[in-house]
């Protein structure tokens, strides 16, 4: 009997992971979509990702199965994601005394109706789940504050497709990206990711026109914050940027810029797009409000430039800093390399198969 895996979307980025689960764990993956809005089409092309997926994955049937799902599992392994899917699947598995693994990406708890009338349930499943992975060490603590202990809550560390990111990217392929977007030759502050207000983009707009640095910011991806960057001075708006671009687009800038920020309902969980930039060893500006800060990867003067979340001044200052310092770049895009190369989907299936077999043990089975 497999184990369940149950996740949104078949993401690029985690295709490796769900590869190496299936093959060393016997997991099967259950997608059940979701409502993202302005993500690229390859993130949301659930068909497509499912016909070409290089394992066991299917769609879960609606929530009935995901009650029901410790019938055809031995294990069930679920996202903090997906509104009612994980209250449905860990009440699933328990009814058929399966074991329950939580997989948590939140590192404070989100504030709105909503997630108080579901906060009651959500404490018992932080309680009582047979074991948990956490997105970093920010989410093991926030995980271990809500259960009281954190011997069974793992760290799996946030990674994406090094041999995609990590590759030499050659100088004709960033002179071709700066031609066909019509970049000029000055240096490139890039921002990669949905063009909505958690992602700081406000504050990013206000700050930009302060950068006396004679730089273009580049934007790539899509939102209903587009119009107000297409209006900033100095701004080239690309729209979404197909993946196997991005490493160029990285290569071509001199720094990628994080800034979210924080409202009730989110915080940023991780961040994949400073582990993208830091394998092409770029300098990340990230604000205190991006998980990848917090859980530890991007370091204040060490692997990448942290400022406080939605501090314009701060942030126009500190994308000032490091255009006007090639060293300092250089040096916080090699922290970047060496902090981000630990970040690997072996360490991540690692991570998962030690909280699957402590699962499996607290629930008396093999």
């Amino acid at each position: 009997m497999p184990g369940a895996l149950l996740t949104t979307y078949l993401s690029p980025y985690r295709i490796p992971l769900y590869r190496a689960l299936a093959e060393r764990e016997g997991l099967e993956v259950l997608c059940y979509g979701g409502g993202e809005r302005y993500a690229p089409p390859w993130f949301t092309d659930l068909d497509a990702q499912l016909a070409a997926a290089p394992f066991p994955a299917r769609r879960l049937r609606g929530l009935s199965e995901a009650l029901d799902i410790g019938r055809r599992y031995e294990l069930v392994v679920a996202p903090f994601a997906g509104g009612a899917v994980l209250p449905a699947a860990y009440l699933g598995a328990r009814r058929h005394l399966r074991p329950f693994v939580l997989w948590a990406s939140v590192w404070v708890q989100p504030r709105s109706l909503a997630h108080a009338v579901a906060l009651p349930l959500t404490r018992h499943i932080y309680r009582h789940a047979d074991a948990v992975v956490a997105y970093g060490e920010h989410v093991r603590r926030f995980v271990a504050g809500a259960r009281g202990r954190d011997d069974d809550v793992i760290v799996a560390p946030q990674s994406v497709e090094p041999d995609l990111f990590a590759r030499a990217v050659s100088p004709e392929e960033v002179a071709a990206f700066r031609a066909r977007h019509e970049l000029g030759r000055g240096p490139l502050v890039l921002y990669v990711g949905r063009l909505v207000p958690a992602k700081g983009l406000e504050v990013l707009a206000r700050a930009w026109p302060q950068v006396r640095a004679p730089a273009t910011l580049v934007v790539a991806g899509d939102g209903p914050l587009a119009g107000e960057l297409h209006a900033l001075p100095r701004a080239r708006v690309l729209g979404p940027v197909a993946r196997a671009e991005l490493p160029v687009a990285y290569a071509a800038a001199a720094l990628t810029v994080v800034p979210s920020v924080p409202t009730p309902r989110f915080r940023e969980p991780w961040g994949l797009v400073c582990n993208e930039a830091m394998h092409q060893g770029r300098a990340v500006l990230a604000t205190s409000a991006v998980g990848a800060v917090a859980g530890g990867l991007v370091r204040h003067g060490e692997s990448g430039w942290v400022v406080p979340a939605g501090d314009g001044p701060a942030l126009a200052a500190g994308i000032e800093r490091l255009l006007g310092d090639a060293a300092l770049r250089e040096r916080l895009g090699e922290g970047a390399r060496a902090a981000v190369a630990p970040h690997t989907y072996q360490a991540m299936a690692d991570a998962f198969a030690r909280a699957l077999t402590m699962a499996r043990a607290r629930a008396g089975r093999p």
